[in-house]
């Protein structure tokens, strides 16, 4: 049977040596007898899971001392709806970048969780995604004061990734849920860093959350225990029971990771990933990249077919060949080829020379 290449955006492909060991030891974990699933998060067989867990993302990510590294429930959605009520209090007001469809969703998260204030506490800057940095702008006034300036710096609907760093006077909380792990990135430039972990972590419903001591002191509003990021640090990510089996394979994933020479390593492979199937798309005029190429996000390649008639036909040639999941999002419509960190080479060489095929045979 020939390879079957993932490219979906989300829950996304892990890498094939993580699920072939958890596949290996699904019923006898550790030489216990049991599932990892079936044993209790608070066993000391669980509890040095997740600690070497946390040393390993620790290296991989070079993350500071003064950072707290959490494992949370509800996905990066849920961590919209966290950010807000963990630092904003009675009165605080955030600013928020919007540059696709990620970031659009969390600011209005934010204004729905505001709105009964008598003032506005949200401040949305809607970013031309054509410019090399996105800037805080000045205009706002030197009267407004930020709790946090919240981003998206990889917009998976749209593949728009912003690769400058943001220079801001207020703390600044990254959405990196579909590029973590890609690059390198210097943690001490955020007051929080959050990612949902279905893109390069592990399966969905778990959410990595690293934060800075100095976050916790703000303000918080009234909300659900198990989203309180106090509390998660208090009770080292078990107030109640974690999401034990998406932690194990995130442990595992952070493991494969340094095997095969950390985040430097892969950061080097998804370039040159990325960089032959926007070579290709560019050099086609059957396809097209609709992205300024300072935007062009590593992780995610949105491309067109010129002749959009032929969309189904391409889907389902492409699913016969083995490379599933590369409808677009239904927002923008066109294709979408999600090359995340377990996405091998051949995978996206696979794809080019189908692309090619197909092209040859409408042209």
């Amino acid at each position: 049977m020939s390879a079957t290449y993932n490219f979906c955006a989300g829950p996304a492909m892990l890498p094939q040596a993580v699920m072939q060991k958890a596949q290996s030891e699904l019923l006898d974990w550790n030489g216990l007898g049991t599932s990892v699933m079936e044993i209790s998060h608070r066993s000391k067989e669980f509890i040095a899971l997740t600690e070497q867990a946390e040393v390993d993302l620790r290296e991989l990510m070079s993350i500071p001392a003064n950072y707290h590294l959490l494992f949370m429930h509800g996905g990066g959605r849920g961590q919209f709806s966290a950010v807000v009520n963990n630092f904003l209090g009675n009165n605080g007001k955030a600013l928020y970048l919007v540059s696709g469809s990620w970031s659009k969703a969390a600011a209005e998260e934010a204004v729905n969780l505001t709105s009964h204030a008598q003032i506005d506490r949200i401040d949305i800057v809607k970013n031309d995604n054509n410019i090399n940095t996105v800037v805080v702008p000045p205009l706002l006034g030197k009267s407004d004061e930020y709790r946090y300036v919240h981003y998206c710096p990889n917009e998976t609907v749209e593949g728009i990734e912003i690769f400058d760093d943001i220079e801001s006077p207020w703390p600044i909380v990254a959405d990196m849920s579909s590029n973590i792990l890609s690059r390198e990135i210097d943690v001490s430039q955020y007051g929080l860093i959050y990612a949902g972990a279905q893109k390069n972590i592990g399966p969905s419903g778990l959410s990595i959350v690293i934060v800075r001591d100095d976050m916790l002191s703000m303000p918080s509003l009234p909300q659900s225990s198990i989203m309180d990021y106090k509390l998660a640090v208090k009770h080292g990510s078990m107030y109640n029971t974690p999401p034990t089996f998406s932690w194990y394979l995130a442990a595992e994933v952070f493991a494969w990771l340094k095997s095969v020479g950390g985040v430097k390593a892969i950061a080097q492979a998804n370039v040159e990933k990325a960089s032959v199937l926007y070579d290709f798309i560019d050099g086609s005029a059957f396809y097209s990249n609709t992205v300024a190429v300072q935007h062009r996000s590593v992780m995610n390649v949105t491309f067109y077919l010129t002749d959009e008639a032929l969309n189904s036909e391409f889907l389902f040639d492409a699913m016969t060949a083995g490379l599933v999941a590369l409808k677009g999002h239904r927002s923008v419509g066109g294709m979408r080829a999600s090359i995340y960190n377990a996405m091998p080479l051949a995978g996206v060489e696979k794809l080019i020379e189908f692309m090619a095929q197909f092209a040859q045979a409408k042209q």
